[in-house]
């Protein structure tokens, strides 16, 4: 395999910020009671970067040798991974690895961090994921059929009186609230909102929000909410499942259904198994399946669910089975291959992807990317990841843009893989980076992550906050380097959402007396200060600022936000989504 040039190895900044575990690892994150505006808390656990012990001399992730140039700070040289002149300082991963270490006087990390908490929780990881692969063995060729059938009811159940639509009509009576009292000319106003439906008092999942040109669709608890996009009124009558919604499609199909699991009972026994195709725009009720358990070890406790064209991919923990999406029929299924190599995550898309934990508990443990025929099965392409190194998060998919950690070297790259699965780029920028990524520890969400966003030749990622609010970096994808950076408008930190029309479009975020924005940048040319598209009322800043854990998006000139986290709070008025607009 050719390997890419080495590259100046970049700095130690970068890991997605995860909001921190409550009770426990892996447990979800209940957000703060919404209502009075309130400081939030720290960004997660520490994450691998500029001041991390390094461990000099090590061989990169092909461990192929070869000196490094002596750095800017009067390091001795290190070895590159690829056997090219490097640099000395700072010496991060490079494809991904190459340790190095800071200079004196370099930011620490893990200085007033909780350090062995993160350590734990990876090293639990790891533990957790070789026992299992190392007893799974080979894995069965257990018949996985979707049972794929019409709905017995085509048409949505109604779960009673629609949720508040915010002026009084709803189940909640009176709503006090008036989000656009006090709007200031200029504003753009609350189209409409709707308040969270009642959820236990540990709070429940409410991930999934999918926007049509008709219809905004929110997935709360054991529920499905559907909206009219300008006024809010409900377009169709809300759908309850029988049990909790538990994986959602993050993408719709180019006709607008969207596949939802949801448990098959209420006991510790039951299983993310059910599956039910939605028509985003009538409620209609498609096909409807079970999925079938794997091999040993290879349950259905949970699922990742992702669609790209016509082929919904559904992922266990260790194996992976294809349905069409439109008829519920089985197409085919990914499982063990090669050195014991166990499919424990896929992305969809514009292309398919999956990562793989190959070789579990022996020497040649490591994971594997590969690009999948959606159709088929078969496998495109597949990339190597040298022990240790953990394919962690897909920033983009296509280009596909990966991070992953390596928790022994306190270690993160950022790698940008060519339509031939070769390795294009790797960043080089020296930056705490913050996108947000939620909480994951037994299970792998390739997907998850808010706040960047990608185009055929650049990513863009948010910095970390800082007294200054914080700035969204360009960076090339063909050499890794910084294009340019531009600074958010306002003291509060300015997220990425989506490219569009040749223009970055970015929301930033709500202070305690005004109102988020949601602004453009030009991605070409010399200059790239945001334009303000919408200045959200400061009427409603408080309740925006109360989406701690949220989903966010810009479509046709209006932004939606909701929260994916329902805290089950009785004493509080908690909101479920908002829409703003001019």
């Amino acid at each position: 395999m050719t390997q890419p040039p080495n590259q100046p190895p970049h700095g130690g900044f970068g890991a997605p910020q995860d909001p921190p575990p409550q009770g426990g690892f892996g447990a979800p994150t209940p957000p703060p009671p919404q209502g009075p505006p309130q400081t939030p808390p720290p960004q997660g656990p520490p994450q691998p970067g500029y001041g991390y012990p390094q461990q000099p001399g090590q061989p990169g992730p092909y461990a192929q040798p070869g000196p490094y140039n002596a750095g800017p700070y009067g390091q001795p040289p290190q070895p590159g991974p690829y056997g090219q002149p490097g640099y000395g300082y700072p010496q991060q991963p490079q494809y991904p690895g190459a340790p190095g270490t800071p200079p004196p006087g370099s930011r620490n990390p893990f200085k007033n961090r909780t350090a062995l908490v993160v350590g734990g929780a990876v090293a639990a990881l790891l533990v957790i994921g070789g026992t299992v692969f190392a007893v799974a063995g080979g894995g069965d060729d257990k018949d996985d059929k979707p049972v794929a059938g019409k709905s017995d009811d085509p048409k949505p159940s109604v779960s009673g009186a629609p949720v508040n639509p915010g002026d009084g009509s709803g189940d909640g009576g009176e709503d006090p609230d008036n989000l656009n009292e006090g709007r200031k000319a200029g504003e753009a106003k609350v189209l409409w909102y709707k308040e969270a439906p009642d959820a236990p008092g540990s709070g429940a999942e409410a991930e999934g929000m999918w926007i049509t040109d008709k219809t905004a669709v929110k997935a709360a608890y054991k529920q499905l909410f559907a909206y009219n996009v300008g006024d809010g009124r409900p377009t169709w009558d809300a759908i309850t499942f029988p049990q909790k919604v538990c994986a959602t499609t993050p993408q719709k199909t180019s006709d607008d259904k969207i596949v939802v699991a949801y448990m098959s009972g209420s006991s510790d026994r039951a299983k993310c198994n059910q599956l039910q195709q939605i028509d985003l725009n009538t409620g209609e009720k498609g096909w409807q399946g079970e999925v079938a358990e794997g091999g040993l070890f290879d349950s259905t406790l949970s699922l990742g669910l992702t669609i790209t064209g016509d082929t919904l991919m559904v992922g266990r923990s260790q194996s992976g089975t294809a349905y069409d999406v439109k008829s519920g029929k089985k197409l085919w299924d990914k499982k063990k291959y090669g050195d014991a190599c166990f499919p424990t995550a896929f992305a969809g898309g514009q292309k398919l992807v999956a990562v793989s934990s190959c070789g579990a508990s022996t020497s040649n443990e490591h994971d594997e990317v590969q690009e999948l025929d959606p159709r088929t099965g078969q496998a495109r392409w597949t990339q190597k990841f040298d022990k240790g190194w953990r394919v962690a998060r897909t920033y983009s998919v296509d280009p596909l843009v990966v991070y992953s950690t390596h928790q022994d070297k306190k270690a993160w790259n950022i790698s940008t893989l060519g339509d031939d699965g070769k390795f294009r780029s790797q960043v080089e920028v020296d930056e705490d980076f913050a996108p947000e990524c939620g909480w994951a520890i037994l299970e792998r969400n390739l997907q998850g992550c808010l706040g960047v966003a990608a185009d055929d030749d650049t990513l863009y990622l948010p910095t970390e906050a800082t007294a200054s609010a914080n700035e969204i970096v360009a960076i090339s994808l063909d050499t890794g380097k910084e294009k340019w950076r531009v600074k958010s408008p306002a003291d509060e930190s300015m997220l990425p959402i989506k490219t569009e029309g040749g223009k970055l479009v970015a929301y930033v975020q709500p202070s305690y007396d005004a109102g988020g924005q949601i602004v453009s940048i030009a991605t070409a040319g010399a200059g790239h200060q945001p334009t303000k598209l919408l200045q959200n009322p400061v009427g409603a800043a408080d309740i925006e600022n109360g989406f701690f854990s949220k989903a966010i998006d810009w479509v046709d000139g209006r932004f939606y936000i909701s929260t994916t986290r329902l805290n089950g709070n009785d004493d509080a008025k908690e909101k479920l989504m908002l829409a703003y607009g001019k």
